[in-house]
């Protein structure tokens, strides 16, 4: 007899990593957009979310997967899945490439 788990509640969400200061921690800025139940406007909702990078590899800019987890610290609960998409060079780096002849 074999017994069948039940399906995962945990959910996944993709944002934006904002900052990066705290060890093995990022800041994910998640970005939604929902209907204004009277004025029927789209409104953008943000809210931040401190996740878990094990192995630190996210930098600011990127665009990440979380997934909620068990509770890592006071006020994180959510860990990185995955990198979705990189940052680009700043315009800082572009100025200092362009600087070099």
């Amino acid at each position: 007899m074999t017994k069948t788990l039940p399906p995962s509640h945990k959910t996944a969400k993709v944002g934006t990593v904002v900052g990066k200061s705290m060890t093995k921690t990022v800041t994910v800025l998640v970005e939604r957009q929902v209907r204004h139940p009277l004025y029927k406007k789209i409104v953008r909702k943000r809210r931040t979310f401190l996740a878990h990078d094990e192995y630190e590899k996210c930098k600011v800019g990127d665009v990440v997967r979380i997934l909620e987890t068990r509770p890592i610290s006071k006020r994180k609960r959510w860990r990185v899945v995955e990198i979705v998409g990189l940052a680009g060079p700043s315009s800082v780096d572009l100025d200092l490439q362009e600087a070099k002849p």
